[in-house]
């Protein structure tokens, strides 16, 4: 049956789709998989770990709820392996992750003119692990990577913090800027009055301080960042 869209999906990575890319789910059932000679469903990924029926999505009542429909390589979200043929309510920034995070897809019942434009190429391309182990000890404000500790700076600091917290969903702008500068004098949208370019400086800071595979941060331009998390 046909219905009017009620969610999105949005593909942060995932051959054949370029980033940004919006998912309309207008059906009471959407199957995502992979395209072969015997089946095409509803939206298909080109990558070999995605199982041809690897999930549905079904509208029960106002809500999305997502089933893994028994595939090889599973489905997580939010970092969470999801048990087959068993329903996951969806909510608004939930990350679902395919293919050893090779395909990641952010959900969203917000459409439309809220559609996501990521960052091309570098930032949501796919990354590779840390070379070496990383362990962050939030009360001494500091990393140690390979063995070698990095001190973090203040607003460092309180941006990882802030991401950690909601590690694998999208923190906006509006967020991250009431986190790491709160001591900012405010703008009329009660939003400390930072620029972008501030923002955009503090995380490049980051990714060549540490080292860009070290802190898998997605940006979703005009939205906000992802912090991508898998737990050990």
């Amino acid at each position: 049956m046909n219905l009017d869209t009620f969610a999105c999906l949005y593909i942060v990575r995932g051959d054949p789709f370029r980033p940004g890319t919006c998912l309309n789910l207008s059906f009471a059932e959407t199957v995502i998989g992979r395209t072969s000679a015997e089946y095409s469903p509803d939206f298909s990924f080109t990558n070999a770990f995605i199982s041809r029926k690897h999930f549905v999505i079904r509208k029960e009542g106002e809500q999305a709820v997502l089933y893994d429909l028994g595939s090889r390589h599973g489905t997580e979200i939010n970092g969470v392996r999801a048990i087959p043929h068993t329903p996951y309510p969806l909510q608004s920034c939930d990350m679902i992750k395919l293919a050893k995070g090779m395909t990641v897809i952010h959900f969203s019942y917000l459409f439309g003119e809220q559609t996501m434009e990521l960052e091309p190429l570098g930032v949501t391309q796919q990354w590779e692990e840390p070379h070496g182990p990383l362990t962050i000890q939030w009360e001494k404000r500091e990393c140690v990577i390979d063995g070698k500790r990095i001190s973090m700076s203040e607003k460092e600091y309180l941006l990882l913090q802030l991401l950690h917290e909601h590690a694998n969903r999208l923190v906006s702008i509006g967020e991250i800027k009431a986190a790491v500068w709160a001591d900012r004098a405010t703008g009329p949208d009660g939003i400390p009055d930072v620029s972008m370019d501030e923002l955009n400086a503090l995380i490049y800071r980051i990714r060549k301080k540490y080292g860009k595979d070290t802190f898998l941060i997605s940006a979703v331009r005009g939205s906000g960042y992802i912090l991508e998390n898998d737990p050990k």
